[in-house]
Order: structure tokens, then sequence, then C-alpha cells
């Protein structure tokens, strides 16, 4: 179990693949640890260092009082990639973790070489819809709201499933402050301007069953950014890597060997 002491916080971390491949850093989406990566990463090629960690809040990773602002998201991902070395990354993010994709490629264009962006989109929801959620949290416990996420989260097939009552306990059992916290952070982020001057290469996801961040919303965002490639994963809600792994690890793959990643670093991927 690794933990990364940033002095302010310390966050929860994991490494698969091969420590000396080239970087790949994933982050999770609201009310999900790094578990939410595991059907993927072992579909995904040998030869690279697949990073994954827990953002504030969230998982293993220290809690401390909300509200968050996106920055402090950023800069947590962009310290703990300064601390394990991390250079001229693929960034996944999914939802919130898109949006910290985001702006990390728009503060440190030197820790990321490409953008995978899940999920997401500039901004998601609006400021109101945020702060009724954060009411709600609160008065009602992350319980109350789980049955509505999970409609939002997974196609009506895969709530059929008895997996989907893993899922819910994860979110439900997300620290309530983490979670309020990075409500606080998604309420306050519009990323239109700055993600619109990015031209590093992009892959943009979204799930065709998605009722938190519908595939047009995903759509507007990948418009933003110069030659970004846009992909839909049908019958796939919101986190279609647990879904359908094998189809996102299939479409992450190629855009891994598109860009060039892990070419002439010695890492052995190519």
């Amino acid at each position: 179990m690794n933990i990364c002491d940033l002095g302010d916080i310390r966050l929860h971390w994991r490494q698969d693949g091969d420590p000396d491949g080239a970087p790949v850093v994933f982050a999770n989406s609201l009310g999900t640890d790094l578990r939410l990566w595991d059907k993927v990463i072992p579909l995904l090629p040998a030869g690279f260092r697949y990073i994954r960690y827990d953002k504030r809040g969230h998982g293993l990773s220290d809690c401390p009082p909300g509200p968050y602002a996106m920055g402090a998201l950023v800069r947590d991902a962009e310290r703990l990639m300064d601390a394990l070395s991390l250079r001229d990354a693929v960034f996944v993010g999914l939802s919130i973790g898109g949006m910290i994709a985001q702006g990390l490629a728009v503060k440190r264009l030197d820790l990321v070489r490409a953008l995978v962006i899940s999920n997401t989109a500039a901004k998601i929801g609006t400021a109101e819809m945020w702060q009724a959620r954060i009411a709600a949290a609160r008065a009602g416990g992350l319980d109350s709201l789980g049955d509505s996420v999970m409609e939002r989260w997974f196609s009506k097939a895969f709530r059929a499933t008895p997996e989907l009552s893993a899922w819910r306990n994860m979110m439900v059992r997300t620290p309530l402050e983490g979670y309020v916290g990075c409500c606080a952070a998604i309420a306050g982020t519009d990323f239109y301007s700055t993600t619109a001057g990015l031209t590093l290469p992009t892959l943009a996801i979204a799930g065709s069953e998605d009722g938190a961040t519908p595939p047009d919303l995903v759509r507007e965002t990948a418009d933003l950014v110069k030659g970004a490639e846009f992909h839909l994963i049908r019958d796939a809600g919101h986190l279609p890597c647990v879904e359908a792994p094998a189809a996102y690890a299939e479409r992450l793959t190629q855009f891994l060997h598109r860009v060039g990643h892990g070419a002439g670093c010695g890492c052995g991927a190519h």
C-alpha cells in the first residue's frame, strides 16, 4: 500500500505494469476510489507504468475539511506526479477526474503529453444543482442519494446485476466531507475557455446510457480541443470502464499506440 506524503495531505496511490515504462495516470470519478480501474488495467498492454490514486476525501487518501477547490485537486495530482517523477504521461480522467485532467494539462504540459477525458465535460451541471446535492447529502447522508446516483451511473441492464451493490456501497461509504467537498469543486468549475486552448492529443470517451454526462456534453467538450477524437461506447453508462472494460481498454490501447506513447523510451512497449 503506497501513501505519498505531500505535507498538507497524504494520498493513496497504486502502481501496476512496468515500473520503468512510459507512465499512464488515472483519476477517478466522484464517489469512487482507484478500484474504478480494476477491470481495465489487466487488459492494457504490457510495458507501461500504470499509476492510479485516490483523490482527496476518497478511498484511503486523507479527507481534509471541505469545501475543495478544483485548483486544489489539480495541485494534488501535480504534486503526486512530481513526487513520483512522472513526466510526459498520458493522463486518463473520468468525470471529476476528467476535469482534473483538463486543469492539469493547461497548467503543466511537461507532465501531460496526451489526454483521455472520459464521461466528463468542461462544465458539469450548474452551481445550483451541486449546491442542492450538497444540501441533500448533508441532510440525509450519502445513502439517501445512492439509488438516484446508480440510475445516472449505470445502464438498466447493469443495474439488474449483483455487482451494482458493490458500486452503491463504494459511493455511499465515501466520507461525506470528501464527497461534498468535491461536489463544491465541480460546482465552481468552468473550463470552457482554458480547455479550448489545448492542442495536445486528446481522446474523449462517452457512454450511450450516461445520465450524468450525456454523450452530447462529452462531444461538446471534445470539440473544444483541436483534433480531439470522440468515441462512444454503446450500452454503457457513466462508468464504461466498469460496464464495458474490454471495449474501454481496446480504445485506450489504440490511443496509446496512435500517440506513440512509450516509443523510444526503452520500456519495450513498442
